[in-house]
């Protein structure tokens, strides 16, 4: 009946395994309406400004990853992209409102970053060059890649004090970047005004109503540059930090359809110094406080902007380049997976993770590009979870999450199981809210007379179509080498996920068992199981 049924039977009949939680629970997945939606492109990832001088807690780990300085002719980088088919990317970061595009009129000297006291963030004004403008879009052109573009906000504003910018924003700069761009021919899918000047700001800040107002300027720029092109990009703002009453304003400001996309940052697991960001990131109850920045964004748009999507436009976890021994390891996965479960509820529609490469929360090795567990993780995401959200209800402990979406490009249902207990085995039922009734409160059980008893319940599997599809499941078992939380390297089904001698992406492989044997999801892991044969109306 399979590994992961032979494997259950093996608890079964070993004793000293039995002392182990095992837990048997039921999920109940209702395929007849979607409850929310998601873009194709659901994942992204981003590339940021940060120089190699960029350090936090005596450590640099940026390296090369700027996007004036990223080696775009490393084969693995390409590859990794390709993987994803049109990998959605995000260029922006804290430097971005420092950048002067060296075309036209400058009023000031265009430079590389330079260290400076007295600078935002530490650092000088910089520089993106049109060869290097031209160097970008031909290597986004190549690999597939959908290009969000952070512009600069605070051009042509002046400091009012401590934090706080006032001023007109001066569209000069901007207006010949973009002009640049369609004269080349490059494809830039939207255009994002600003980084983190929302509410209090991070290290400068503008208010809503002047916002909204350079918001109506840049979108009458676009409306007139793109006036002849059958591409008209989306116009996404303001990349910060959520505070209801400033979104609220710049909604009503800027109003119907000026921007297209919400973006708001998550850095939810704090400092990246932090002792305790693994109990954080295993911890339900932590990861659970950001869905109210999640519904109170989604309610707002409701009300003040339905013409726009919500967006997460950057998201590393923990905050100042992330967790050294954390955010580059399998660990983070609990945290990163579950955010995308949880965003794609409250129709987030793009979700951007801090970062492609570049600090310790890069997808890929700074220096070598070698995929990270959190890569595969969004890889796998990428292509079994669909666009279509469905309702989930389940009966498990909370250290067990559940997301189910439509199939991405096929029939039936896909389910991503979190398992953040470390010490307890789940045995799932999956059912179809269509066919049966939910029992709300399932008990634990232990010992072998009551475990076969419910073993021999989920078994009985239903909510599947009649026999006219396969009767089988796909299994994507994600756990840690040498079952160590924080290896930088994943198994999948048992086997590490590494590059090819040739230095290609590995494939992806599920293993198949019966429909109706048990579900097993061990400790500490994360699965993503596709049923190809679930009888889910919304998902036609």
């Amino acid at each position: 009946m399979g590994f992961y049924l032979n494997l259950f039977l093996t608890l079964v009949s070993i004793p000293a395994i039995l002392a182990q939680e095992i837990r048997v629970t039921k999920i109940v997945v209702d395929g007849t309406a979607t409850v929310a939606e998601t873009d194709d492109n659901f994942v992204c990832a981003t590339l940021d400004w940060w120089p190699p001088t960029k350090c936090d807690y005596n450590h640099c780990p940026w390296g090369n990853a700027s996007v004036t300085k990223l080696d775009l002719s490393h084969p693995i980088l390409a590859k990794a992209i390709q993987a994803f088919k049109h990998m959605r990317i995000r260029i922006g970061g804290s430097l971005q409102d420092q950048v002067l595009y060296n075309i036209g009129n400058l009023k000031s000297p265009c430079h590389p970053f330079q260290k400076m006291k007295d600078g935002l963030f530490g650092f000088s004004k910089g520089c993106l060059y049109m060869r290097r403008w031209d160097e970008l879009n031909l290597f986004f052109t190549k690999t597939g890649a959908i290009v969000t573009f952070g512009l600069n906000a605070l051009y042509g504003r002046h400091k009012i004090k401590r934090g706080v910018w006032g001023g007109d924003w001066d569209p000069s700069n901007t207006k010949d970047l973009i002009a640049y761009t369609i004269s080349k021919g490059y494809q830039i899918d939207s255009w994002e005004f600003g980084n983190e000047l929302s509410g209090s700001g991070v290290g400068a800040s503008v208010g809503a109503e002047q916002y909204g107002k350079d918001l109506i300027k840049l979108k009458d720029v676009m409306n007139e540059l793109y006036k002849n092109s059958t591409l008209k990009p989306s116009l996404v703002a303001p990349g910060g930090f959520f505070e209801q009453e400033w979104y609220t304003k710049l909604l009503k400001v800027s109003g119907p359809s000026v921007i297209n996309a919400m973006t708001h940052h998550i850095y939810n697991l704090g400092a990246g110094v932090d002792p305790s960001l693994e109990s954080k990131i295993l911890d339900p109850s932590h990861l659970s406080k950001i869905s109210e920045t999640f519904s109170n964004l989604h309610q707002i748009l409701q009300k003040y902007g339905p013409w726009a999507s919500a967006w997460v436009g950057e998201s590393g976890g923990a905050y100042n380049s992330g967790g050294r021994h954390v955010s580059d390891t399998f660990v983070n996965s609990f945290w990163y997976l579950d955010q995308l479960g949880m965003a794609s509820k409250y129709n987030t529609t793009v979700y951007c993770r801090q970062s492609l490469v570049g600090g310790n929360y890069g997808l890929l090795n700074t220096s070598t590009f070698v995929p990270r567990p959190d890569y595969y993780s969004a890889l796998l995401w990428h292509r079994l979870m669909g666009k279509g959200v469905l309702a989930v209800d389940t009966d498990a402990s909370s250290y067990l999450r559940s997301y189910a979406h439509c199939s991405k490009g096929r029939a039936g249902i896909t389910l991503l199981l979190i398992n953040l207990s470390n010490q307890t085995d789940f045995i799932i039922e999956v059912e179809n809210r269509m066919n049966v009734n939910f029992h709300a409160n399932e008990k634990t059980t232990q010992g072998e007379g009551s475990l076969m008893h419910n073993l021999k319940r989920t078994v009985s599997w239903v909510g599947r179509k009649a026999s006219d599809g396969p009767l089988y499941r796909e299994e994507y078992h994600l756990t840690p080498k040498d079952g160590y939380i924080r290896s930088e390297i994943s198994l999948l089904n048992g086997i590490p996920l590494k590059l090819t001698d040739e230095g290609e992406i590995p494939r992806l492989d599920p293993v198949h068992n019966g429909v109706n044997s048990p579900l097993y999801i061990a400790p500490l892991s994360l699965a993503f199981i596709v049923f190809p044969n679930f009888d889910a109306p919304a998902c036609v």
